[in-house]
């Protein structure tokens, strides 16, 4: 099978307060040559991040692996909104880097979509432009953090166009990214995936895939569920868990 292993069994304690493991899986599917996907999985810096090279568009691969060769360039800050800031700059960079090499080429566009999380002491921050997505798995319940930037969000959208992606880093000139934080809670599980798992995996079956809390395993076992369903796409999945140091676990927040 045709597997890259960006990481596992990495792990941190990002910010003081939390030890961060994960793991990271992706898989060029069942029908693919190439591999389109692209994933960061940097937990000594706090950072994650999964990026999906859009399909149809020149040179996908190039798209992915330059979005996350830009996060690569973040260290470690001060606290959660400067190192925010600085994987804003890095993605807006990535944008600049993919907008004058389609004009080089004469493309009409080389894009990835990408989603970031970012941890620093007893929260999370996120990033995100397209439909890669992130969500958290606290107590058994999983919730979708993110909100996909394509046509199917939107009221009436039909036929081919409903999963056209309406933001992604290189499609315009001026990058539009969404964000929002959400606090971490010992034992919390985050995923970040590219569509080739949300498309083709359940809510249900991406939560009982990773609470019981081993990020390889349930790496592992994302990808292998979206290759049981024909693998028609790019897959890929990092998971993420958040361990306090002292053992302390905090009360559900029914909001989340």
């Amino acid at each position: 099978m045709r597997w890259r292993r960006p990481a596992f069994g990495a792990r941190s304690d990002a910010g003081g307060r939390f030890r961060w493991r994960a793991a990271a899986r992706s898989h060029a599917g069942l029908v693919r040559d190439v591999n389109e996907d692209a994933c960061l999985v940097r937990p000594e810096r706090g950072l994650w991040a999964v990026a999906d090279g859009m399909g149809g568009h020149a040179v996908g691969d190039f798209a992915s692996r330059t979005v996350v060769a830009a996060l690569d360039d973040v260290r470690p800050a001060g606290s959660l909104a400067l190192l925010l800031a600085a994987t804003r700059e890095r993605l807006h960079a990535a944008n600049r880097r993919l907008r004058a090499e389609a004009a080089s080429r004469r493309v009409p566009l080389i894009g990835s979509t990408v989603v970031v999380l970012a941890a620093w002491g007893g929260a999370c921050g996120y990033l995100w432009a397209g439909d890669s997505r992130l969500y958290l798995c606290r107590g058994g319940r999983l919730r979708l953090l993110t909100r996909d930037h394509r046509l199917a969000s939107a009221p009436g959208a039909q036929g081919a166009a409903a999963s056209a992606i309406t933001r992604a880093v290189g499609a315009v000139d001026a990058l539009d990214l969404d964000a929002a934080t959400v606090d971490a809670h010992d034992g919390d599980i985050l995923v970040l995936c590219s569509d080739g798992l949300s498309d083709a995996v359940g809510d249900r079956e991406i939560a009982a895939a990773v609470v019981r809390g081993d990020c390889a395993r349930a790496a592992d076992a994302l990808i292998e569920l979206a290759l049981a369903r024909g693998g028609r796409d790019n897959i890929s999945a990092v998971v993420v868990r958040a361990e306090d140091r002292q053992g302390e676990r905090t009360l559900l927040n029914p909001a989340l």
